[in-house]
């Protein structure tokens, strides 16, 4: 695993805990040489994420539309910083640039990226690793709502499995290492759903 799309929030959150896990987080990617993909901003947990990997003199790539160059505050500080024209086209950037994928703490745009690349891999369109770094358990009602939908038979268990949770960087990073991917049909006969 060469290089990793870090999905976070454009603020810090309401606590020091989620700071904190993006360094542990930009730590535990240089030590291993993997290089981080973002959004491009330096606000934020994507502006920590980022600081923090090149602090450590590790590689990082943004990617950012110009309509929030000045929102976000693009980061000038990367190894390289994209600038595209919109939303889809950064998105597409970061998933070709990228072996897998994490979402932090963050907003709706986290998790529009997220379920994004989620539905991605339930339709069989790619076979990398998706986690949840679930900092303080943030995304634990979110899990809960997955399995939800697994229990209502609008998801197959298999599919909820596409996801990859941990508390800790270190452990996410490790079960990534050990991924296995396995594409699991979305179309199935209705009777075995």
């Amino acid at each position: 695993m060469k290089s990793l799309c870090i999905y976070c929030g454009s603020s810090p959150g309401a606590t020091p805990v989620y700071a904190q896990a993006a360094r542990e987080l930009a730590q535990a990617m240089v030590e291993q040489n993997i290089a981080l993909v973002y959004g491009g901003g330096n606000v934020g947990l994507m502006g920590i994420i980022a600081d923090e990997v090149m602090r450590l003199g590790g590689q990082a790539t943004g990617v950012i539309p110009q309509a929030l160059l000045k929102k976000e505050l693009g980061h000038n500080g990367l190894t390289q910083l994209h600038i595209v024209k919109d939303m889809h086209e950064r998105k597409a950037m970061m998933a070709d640039l990228s072996d897998g994928f994490i979402a932090m703490p963050g907003g709706i745009g986290t998790l529009e990226e997220l379920f994004e690349v989620f539905t991605w891999a339930q339709l069989g369109f790619h076979q990398k690793p998706i986690g949840l770094l679930n900092v303080d358990g943030f995304y634990n009602g979110l899990l809960q709502f997955i399995q939800h939908m697994v229990s209502q038979r609008f998801l197959k268990g298999e599919q909820a499995e596409i996801l990859i949770a941990e508390a800790q960087a270190e452990d996410l990073l490790q079960r990534f290492k050990s991924f296995v991917p396995h594409h699991v049909p979305k179309w199935l006969d209705r009777n075995t759903i």
